[in-house]
């Protein structure tokens, strides 16, 4: 939950609210096995899929997203076109798209940054909107059609969530990004830029008041366990020093407050 959802939590009177963490997922960019290998960054993902980017000559003004190809971003990376496929904008993982990768790469611009604070919707606008001429395909959320797709055309990069991209090991690949690749213990120790945390909240009005609610946050812990049913469908278990500090956290019931807001 970030700043402005709890805000509006609070606003429509949620004021007690228990933040659960219950494990990880992560969301990575992936390539075909028979295509060129990649060393990206979300600076870079930004950059080849923002429909406006800072002007190499003028950081500070915004222009037309001009680069083509993936070289044109950067002479490490192929000579290659950009096509990217990913999620329509009615998908959550097209949320989470936007701020572990775009957000994160467009905030490496310093004025960027700064409009969080001074212009959030002007902000969300330079770092969500998408690019329109084809480096961008919405492939719906048939993540089969894309992994299809990559491998028949194996320069396209695809986006989905990694125990998606686990299960097609044998054709896919996850692009390693910031020099991290992309495995179970770099998406839940959070060093993987595409790492996410998975959260449950309950109201604490509730507790006490509607019953089992206690148990059922006790068995969504265990089920998200190593070994847990919720780890068998695609859930990164949580390290037993989060499993132990989210299975107090449930018992205790404490409410979370804006000071536990990153």
């Amino acid at each position: 939950m970030n700043a402005n959802e709890f805000a509006t939590c609070q606003k429509n009177g949620v004021k007690d609210i228990l933040e659960v963490r219950v494990g990880y997922d992560g969301l990575t960019l992936s390539e075909s096995k028979r295509g060129p290998t990649m060393n990206l960054t979300p600076k870079m993902v930004y950059l080849a899929l923002a429909k406006q980017v800072p002007d190499p000559a003028n950081p500070s003004a915004l222009i037309a997203n001009p680069y083509k190809n993936w070289r044109d971003i950067d002479k490490s990376l192929p000579n290659i076109k950009i096509e990217v496929l990913g999620p329509p904008p009615t998908s959550g993982t097209r949320d989470s798209f936007h701020e572990l990768y775009m957000e994160t790469g467009c905030r490496t611009y310093p004025w960027i940054d700064n409009l969080r604070k001074m212009d959030e919707k002007r902000f969300k606008r330079i770092c969500h909107t998408l690019r329109e001429d084809g480096a961008f395909v919405e492939a719906g959320e048939n993540d089969n059609l894309i992994v299809q797709k990559l491998d028949s055309n194996p320069n396209m990069v695809g986006i989905f969530g990694y125990s998606y991209m686990e299960e097609n090991a044998s054709k896919v690949h996850g692009i390693v990004m910031n020099g991290v690749n992309p495995t179970v213990a770099t998406i839940s120790d959070g060093s993987y830029p595409g790492a996410r945390k998975m959260f449950i909240y309950v109201k604490k009005a509730h507790i006490g008041k509607i019953p089992g609610i206690k148990e059922f946050v006790i068995e969504f812990l265990k089920g998200g366990a190593v070994g847990g049913y919720l780890t068998k469908l695609g859930m990164i278990a949580s390290t037993d020093a989060d499993y132990k500090a989210a299975t107090e956290a449930a018992n205790s019931f404490n409410a979370m407050t804006g000071a536990d807001l990153k």
